[in-house]
């Protein structure tokens, strides 16, 4: 096995390592991967193809640890990302990690040109485990040198990287935004 195929293989069951329940493992990908994401139990089910008990058992224990919130809108009860919990950053890191964006944030976004935000969507946006990892990237891109630095770290994650760039004329977020669902603010060289 060569050495990022190993390296991949070790981030990829670490949390499985950490932590027993594989629920609990997508529900941390799910809410902390982007605290807009708002879901509920039997829309849960069907995404994760696992029993309402399972689940509900680890949101109320996430719940009652203070790491999500809910509210009700009709029968259902909806959960959401505690932000302001005081390890909402740390886990947010740990999963962001753990999918390969602080990589592709560190060694390729900031030197690519002359970005100003970069976005995630797709089924990582969303909280869902995915090989492909979908970037809108606002700004005056080098594409070759860009193009360069994704087959990197495509081959250093072992995931492929899909991306479209605006400059920021012909940019509106209208466009990114499927089904109501908010793409995920990575990178901002505003912030």
């Amino acid at each position: 096995m060569n050495k990022i195929c190993y390296i991949w293989t070790q981030n990829n069951t670490v949390l499985e390592t950490l932590i027993s329940s594989k629920t609990r493992i997508k529900l941390l990908y799910k809410f902390f991967l982007n605290s807009h994401t708002i879901a509920y139990l039997r829309g849960l089910e069907e995404e994760f193809g696992e029993s309402t008990n399972a689940i509900r058992l680890e949101l109320n224990k996430f719940e009652s640890a203070g790491f999500l919130t809910s509210h009700s809108e009709g029968n259902k009860k909806l959960f959401k990302a505690n932000s302001s919990h005081p390890l909402f950053k740390d886990i947010n890191k740990i999963v962001m990690k753990l999918v390969g964006l602080d990589h592709i944030i560190d060694h390729v976004l900031e030197h690519v040109g002359d970005l100003e935000k970069v976005y995630l969507v797709g089924k990582l946006s969303t909280g869902q485990k995915s090989d492909i990892i979908d970037l809108v990237l606002v700004g005056d891109v080098n594409k070759i040198f860009f193009l360069d630095l994704v087959e990197k770290a495509e081959k250093k994650l072992n995931k492929k990287i899909r991306h479209v760039s605006y400059l920021p004329s012909e940019f509106d977020i209208e466009k990114i935004t499927e089904g109501g669902i908010k793409p995920l603010l990575l990178w901002s060289k505003y912030r």
